[in-house]
């Protein structure tokens, strides 16, 4: 019997853990900063994988098919105060895949349409959502409402994780983690270098756009 070869590049995993959304654009980054403060606080047992999803839609499909679980954290529109905490499953998530408030979560929805159109969808699919604030802030970082809700949001991901059988040690105070992306990009180092108002617009962040091209 032939392997799909695809199928042989990305290993299968029984938990998907994935944080999505757009660190340089305000709350979108919610989900990253979720991911990123989980995979601080807790090993993975074996066949779990933690990633920063980022903004890569499309390109997280093949993650998704191989995947037995799958939670996600991120923003959305809840029709909630900001700050709004609540953990999607079932139909829930049908209606959240539905609703597009930012271009990263269009490429979301479409791979899990993908990955049900091909058979490949996972079998349990959870979404540790915050309702955003501002998303329109580039350079910026998490508003005052969305901030303290991180915490809460990695709590509510590893109870209801608890609850589907995945067990996860907290890491030995002391103990670092492994690094879900580039080192200048951690919570604490990118807020603490970013311009003052006065040096960069918050329509663009000379960090990504000189100052001569705004």
């Amino acid at each position: 019997m032939q392997t799909d070869a695809m199928d042989d590049i990305f290993e299968k995993t029984d938990l998907l853990i994935l944080g999505a959304g757009n660190i340089l654009w305000a709350d979108e980054g919610f989900g990253v900063r979720a991911v990123e403060r989980f995979n601080e606080r807790y090993r993975s047992p074996r066949g779990v994988r933690i990633m920063d999803g980022g903004t890569l839609g499309m390109y997280l499909l093949e993650y998704v098919e191989a995947t037995r679980d799958l939670l996600f954290f991120d923003c959305a529109d809840l029709g909630a105060a900001p700050g709004t905490l609540r953990v999607l499953t079932g139909e829930e998530v049908l209606r959240w895949s539905s609703t597009k408030i930012s271009p990263h979560q269009t490429g979301l929805n479409d791979v899990l349409a993908l990955a049900e159109l091909k058979g490949k969808e996972p079998g349990r699919i959870a979404v540790v959502a915050v309702q955003p604030k501002i998303l329109d802030d580039y350079g910026g970082s998490l508003s005052e409402e969305v901030r303290p809700m991180v915490e809460p949001a990695v709590e509510r991901a590893h109870a209801l994780l608890t609850e589907w059988g995945y067990a996860f040690e907290p890491r030995p105070e002391g103990e670092k983690a492994p690094e879900l992306t580039y080192s200048s990009l951690a919570q604490d180092y990118y807020e603490a270098t970013r311009p003052s108002e006065q040096e960069a617009s918050r329509l663009g962040d000379v960090r990504f756009f000189p100052k001569d091209m705004i």
